[in-house]
Order: structure tokens, then C-alpha cells, then sequence
């Protein structure tokens, strides 16, 4: 099979979107070429069966450019390409679906999140076939929608040798907006502080809106936790393993539908994660789930967690290796590939 790639960026030093060049390189093991169309591309060292092309967002800032080049892009190169998959963005299925199924091409989308509109129903119509990894995405009511792993690097993404967690430590780290939740964690550790336990917590990541990440910080110190919070700047993903291992416990605050990869890279690297995710609260522990967006019921989980002894909190992760052995990236690869043949 040979495949046209949708995505946003393909850039491996990228803070969010890094991750995106290790699935092109597993998938680039499993079909006979990819051609890659991205709305930026940056740095990347990626296999001779796949080329990269860009609709020019490192260069220009024009949507009309953009969708011109997608059409050519895509009639162009239609003799390189079986199938179309989308990654994230239902626009280019909006823009471009007609075209492809006029081209005879199989669509095919990936899009996880809790929010979509008619939109994604109309993008919807010209796909084949939908994958998302959450059962409370928007997409998961579609009847085509098939359910994929996260698509984890468990080669890559191991406890770093060379780094000892710090007992106590806590760690956010992902993209700071709203959405994440992150003012719920520091309400959380304002309340372990009041009731004098003792931990550090380190918060990664960059943010487009910097009323928001100003707000944090003045929470920050507002609560009195100066000295126990840090903010640091989003790192490349593919320097996320030290920091996942430098910390005992991992907390990802995102709502339903939005099944973070963070979650998985953390536990694969050693880290304790407490989660508010739904799709994964009949996997885990009781001791690591706590109610959305209720910092009472987190630092509650938190306090009680490191109360524990070593045994007691590695008897309740067990199960964890299995959970990242299910979500990793060759199972997702095996599986993605498979649905589009």
C-alpha cells in the first residue's frame, strides 16, 4: 500500500507534535511508500520511502495558498498514493475529501477529541473509515469509527538510567492552556501544602495564550508555592523521557475524549500517573483516578499515595506495564496499516 499523509508539522524537535515523526518512521516499515503533505515542516531525518511536502507555513502565512497547494499536492502525486489518512485536522477532509474520492482514493481520518460540531459529521461522510483512541471523542459515535491504541514509543520512552526520581516530585507537562486543567492541579497542591506534606511539583510546557500562563503563575503565588512550583518551557518530545524519570508522579487533568499519549509516555517511564480520564478508570487503581477537575478529590489521592510504603504503591501499579504494552506504538501500527489495507 502506498500512502498520502495529512498532518500539521513534521518537525522531531517539536514540543507537541514531535511524537509524529516516530509513527511516520514505524509506518514507513509497513507500506511501500509515504508522501507526506504537512502544513510545516522543520527538522526531520526520515526514511527514502517517504517524501515530505509542504503547504508552506514556514515560509507564508496564506489559507488560499494553502488549500491551492493541497489540491495540487494531492492531483500532482495521485499515482503515488492508494489512500489518504488525515491526522488530526478535519479541515483538509473538508477541503480536500470531494477530491480524493473523485481521484479514487480511499479517506481515511484520525481525530481525538471531546469536541466537534457539523463539521466533523460532514468531514466524516468522505472517510472510509475514522480512528480515534477515546470512547468519549466526538468521532467514537460514528459507526466506521475504529478504536486505536495511543501509539506509545516503548523503545524510546524507558526510565533514563542515568536519572533517580526525586521523592515526592510531581510533574505536569504537555501543552498550558485551559483545557489541560493545569489551575486544578495548583488548587490540589495548595491544599497538600495547608495540610503540611511535603513535595515539589514542576510544571513543562509552552502556551499560546499568555493571559492564561500569567494567571497560573500569579495562582502560583497567590497560593504560597513559589518555592515548591516551577514553570519550565516545553522541551522537544524526544527529550521528554529524563524529565518523566526525574519525577516520582505524573497528574494529566485533560477532560474525557482527550486520551493523552503523556499519560502512557509517563508510565512507561516509571512515573506513578494520576489521571481523570474515564477511559482509563476501569484500568487503573482507584488510588490513581481521581474526579475531574476536583482538586479536594486529587490532593486527597495524592496525600494518601505518598502516605503509602514503596511495596504498597508498586503493588497497585502492576498492572501498568500491560497497559503500556496495549497502547504501544508497533500495536498501533500493526492495527492502523491493517484497517487501511
Amino acid at each position: 500500500m502506498r500512502l498520502l499523509i495529512i498532518t500539521q508539522k513534521v518537525d522531531r524537535k517539536d514540543a507537541v507534535l514531535g511524537f509524529f515523526h516516530r509513527w511516520l518512521e514505524e509506518f514507513s516499515k509497513r507500506v511501500r511508500t509515504i508522501t507526506v503533505v504537512c502544513l510545516q515542516k522543520e527538522d526531520y531525518d526520515l526514511p527514502g520511502n517517504v517524501a515530505v511536502l509542504s503547504l508552506g507555513k514556514e515560509k507564508w502565512k496564506s489559507t488560499a495558498k494553502y488549500v491551492f497547494l493541497l489540491f495540487y499536492f494531492s492531483i500532482r502525486y495521485a499515482n503515488r498514493y492508494d489512500a489518504v489518512l488525515v491526522h488530526m485536522n478535519q479541515e483538509y477532509v473538508l477541503a480536500s475529501g470531494w477530491l480524493w474520492r473523485l481521484l479514487g482514493k480511499r479517506v481515511y481520518m484520525w481525530r481525538n477529541h471531546y469536541a466537534g460540531s457539523v463539521l466533523t459529521d460532514i468531514s466524516s461522510v468522505f472517510c472510509t473509515k475514522i480512528f480515534c483512541t477515546s470512547h468519549y471523542s466526538y468521532t467514537a459515535r460514528y459507526k466506521k469509527t475504529k478504536f486505536m491504541p495511543v501509539g506509545v514509543d516503548t523503545t524510546f520512552f524507558q526510565p533514563d538510567q542515568n536519572t533517580v526520581a526525586t521523592p515526592r516530585s510531581i510533574l505536569s507537562l504537555g501543552r498550558v492552556d485551559p483545557a489541560k486543567n493545569i489551575g486544578t492541579l495548583i488548587s490540589a497542591l495548595e491544599i497538600l501544602k495547608a495540610e503540611n506534606v511535603i513535595f515539589t511539583a514542576d510544571i513543562y510546557g509552552n502556551s499560546k495564550d499568555q493571559a492564561y500562563a500569567d494567571l497560573l503563575a500569579s495562582q502560583v503565588k497567590t497560593a504560597g508555592l513559589v518555592d515548591k512550583v516551577k514553570f519550565f518551557a516545553g522541551v522537544p518530545n524526544r527529550d521528554t523521557p529524563r524529565i518523566y524519570s526525574a519525577h516520582e508522579i505524573f497528574v494529566n487533568l485533560s477532560p474525557n475524549g482527550m486520551y493523552d499519549k503523556t499519560i502512557f509516555e509517563a508510565m512507561a517511564c516509571g512515573c506513578f500517573v494520576f489521571a481523570s480520564n474515564d477511559d482509563l478508570r476501569d484500568k487503573i487503581d482507584p488510588a490513581f483516578s481521581f474526579a475531574y477537575n476536583d482538586q479536594d478529590d486529587l490532593s486527597k489521592k495524592l496525600k494518601a499515595f505518598m502516605s503509602m510504603s514503596e511495596a504498597e504503591q508498586n503493588k497497585k501499579a502492576a498492572n501498568i506495564a500491560g497497559i503500556v504494552r496495549e497502547h504501544s506504538l508497533h500495536n498501533l501500527s500493526e492495527r492502523l496499516i491493517k484497517e487501511m489495507q
